[in-house]
């Protein structure tokens, strides 16, 4: 029975890294559809983390689920029910950010660590906090996103492998390097686009 049981949860992350895979492939080349394979990934790792008592990072493929749907429809329509452009992060933004940031670490830490079973309450909070800053990022198409991620990213590694999540910890590194290729992506997007509104030879702004 236990065999059974480790054997059907090593499926359940095997699925859920394929459809993660999927999503930040999909979300590195601008594609809207990332987050439709981002949700079912998210289901599918609720059950696997709940089971290795990881209740930080439940919480975050929560608030994940929530965001996905929001970002694809501010992907989709914007504020103008258009297709919102990806952009850089003004101060306000990182102020924001780096707010979700403080308020997810101490609010995480100290649930973790006075109301749960959890032995690694601050290192579980600090990759949910990086993260949750992040994901807000990318749901406003912000191309700051990247980094964020991949602060938590590189926080969580060790945890993963300390936890015995081996293929999520390979699919960690994995994402690390796309989030590194994202970033420089995005950032070459956005310089293109702003080539492509600027006309040199009238020297005015395109219309």
């Amino acid at each position: 029975m236990i065999a059974d049981f480790l054997t059907n949860l090593t499926v359940l992350e095997a699925l859920g890294t394929a459809f993660g895979v999927t999503q930040v492939l999909l979300a590195r080349n601008n594609n809207v559809n990332n987050y439709l394979f981002g949700i079912v990934s998210i289901l599918l790792g609720i059950y696997v983390l709940y089971h290795s008592k990881l209740y930080a990072d439940i919480l975050l493929s929560l608030y994940y689920f929530v965001m996905s749907i929001y970002g694809w429809v501010y992907w989709k329509f914007g504020k103008h029910k258009e297709e919102a452009p990806i952009s850089g992060s003004t101060t306000q933004d990182h102020l924001k950010a780096l707010g979700i940031v403080l308020g997810c670490f101490l609010l995480m830490a100290y649930w973790l660590r006075y109301h749960t079973n959890s032995d690694v309450p601050f290192w579980d909070a600090i990759v949910v906090a990086f993260a949750w800053a992040g994901m807000w990022l990318m749901a406003k198409r912000k191309l700051e996103n990247w980094i964020y991620l991949n602060i938590s990213n590189i926080i969580s590694i060790p945890l993963l492998f300390y936890k015995g999540l081996y293929i999520y910890a390979g699919l960690t590194i994995f994402l690390f390097m796309v989030g590194t290729s994202g970033y420089l992506k995005w950032r070459s997007i956005v310089r293109n686009e702003r080539q492509e509104k600027y006309n040199p030879a009238k020297g005015a702004v395109l219309k």
